[in-house]
């Protein structure tokens, strides 16, 4: 097992270091057993995806990247046991050439399973549910160094808070995810869709009319820049007219960052290709979005996406200046107590922000405190400043949460700053 210094670690965009002294990647689980048993603290590293202080330590890190990248398909119960280090973009290629596939999946496919899952992060679509909801087991490493399953069909009291749970219960090691026969999506882009088609109503359709939909907007003005809609071409209506909803057929490969080539994204144009080649934004094989940035991103009822989006217009002027892009897309609830759509049919409003701090850390309040009358959820891993009080009262189990990671880690052996702060 190997241990570095921390100083030079980052997340994926470089725009954030982690404080941890050191970073252990244990080789096997039971390596990592032993280092968990010997460790007064001590916190899981994925991918790095994350932006906010999830993950962040000023004790050990452990990367999960050098445990076996276990894909165990079960055909006969249409299940698949990976490894906490696996990414989606892996674990994919495996399940389509097995005639399996996830009903989900991120706009990276770079992410890593267990961290994906741990923070709640989602994919499109009105009936799919962030990519937490398609876990029924998890198995990790407690603080005592022991390992200990939860699943859905032998723990159903407890299982709800063990899968988004930001590392406060223990280092996941494997998860149990459930699978579907695998399908083909058409993917294509529209342009430019005009105002008018932002009403409630009208929204609801736009974000309804396929298996995924994306709204990308550079806040410049009041149309929606992109349209990425993505179908399975076994649902009706896999055709692809030239308008849609006042919005016009793409003509070529767009990226939804304007200037950023696009050989980057998933393929366009209306081609079939198997889910995991349409669903992602991006390919795995090429840096996502647009590199260097900050992420933030605030969950909400659906039924408020409507209103919330023309409370933001008021902020353009003060947005655009600081901003790549900002996403909308839609969240089926679950019932996970620390998912960003627990009990709520939910739009997702995403921003990608340049890699400027000070003048993110300046617009963030705006919108935060304009958003406020809908209730947001940030997302976990994503910079927010919402105020811990306000958060906490956003999810309606966060004590049962608290409750369940005491019995589960009573020494804090898996604590941070972040989760003292947030899920007390």
């Amino acid at each position: 097992m190997t241990a570095t210094p921390a100083a030079p670690v980052t997340n994926w965009a470089r725009t954030f270091t982690f404080g941890a002294r050191a970073v252990h990647r244990p080789g096997s689980v039971a390596e990592l057993r032993e280092l968990v048993r010997t460790s007064e603290r001590i916190r899981a590293l994925g991918t790095g995806h994350s932006f906010s202080r999830v993950a962040d330590t000023t004790a050990d890190l452990v990367s999960v990247a050098g445990l076996p990248p276990t894909v165990e398909i079960d055909p006969a119960r249409s299940r698949v046991t990976v490894g906490a280090g696996v990414r989606y973009g892996d674990l994919a290629e495996q399940l389509h050439r097995a005639g399996f596939a996830l009903r989900a999946m991120a706009s990276l496919p770079h992410i890593s399973v267990a961290g994906a899952c741990a923070t709640g992060t989602h994919g499109s679509g009105v009936t799919n549910q962030g990519l937490a909801s398609a876990v029924s087991a998890v198995e990790l490493v407690t603080g005592d160094g022991e390992l200990r399953t939860l699943s859905r069909a032998d723990d159903p009291e407890d299982f709800p808070g063990a899968v988004v749970a930001l590392g406060a219960l223990g280092v996941v090691v494997r998860l149990t995810l459930d699978v579907v026969p695998t399908y083909d999506v058409s993917q294509v882009v529209y342009e430019d869709l005009p105002a008018a088609s932002l009403g409630q109503d009208e929204l609801e359709e736009v974000l309804a009319g396929g298996y995924s939909v994306s709204l990308f907007s550079r806040w410049r003005g009041d149309d929606v820049d992109q349209v990425w809609l993505k179908r399975r071409t076994d649902d009706a209506g896999t055709d692809h007219p030239a308008s849609f909803h006042g919005a016009r057929l793409a003509t070529g490969p767009v990226h939804p960052v304007p200037g950023m080539p696009a050989a980057s994204c998933t393929a366009q144009g209306g081609v079939p290709g198997p889910w995991h080649e349409r669903l992602p934004h991006f390919r795995a094989a090429f840096t996502p979005s647009s590199g260097e940035e900050v992420q933030s991103e605030y969950l909400l009822a659906r039924t408020d996406a409507a209103a919330a989006l023309t409370a933001l217009r008021g902020l353009r002027d003060r947005v655009a200046p600081v901003l790549h892009v900002s996403e909308v897309r839609t969240v089926a609830a679950d019932d996970l107590w620390l998912s960003p759509a627990y009990g709520r049919e939910t739009v997702a409003l995403h921003f990608t922000w340049h890699k400027d701090p000070e003048g993110v850390a300046a617009v963030l309040p705006a919108v935060e405190e304009t958003l406020a009358p809908y209730g947001p959820r940030p997302h976990w891993g994503k910079v927010f400043t919402i105020a811990p009080d306000l958060v906490r009262s956003a999810y309606p189990r966060i004590g049962d949460f608290a409750a369940l990671a005491a019995r589960l880690d009573p020494s804090g052996t898996f604590r941070n700053d972040f989760v003292d702060t947030y899920l007390r």
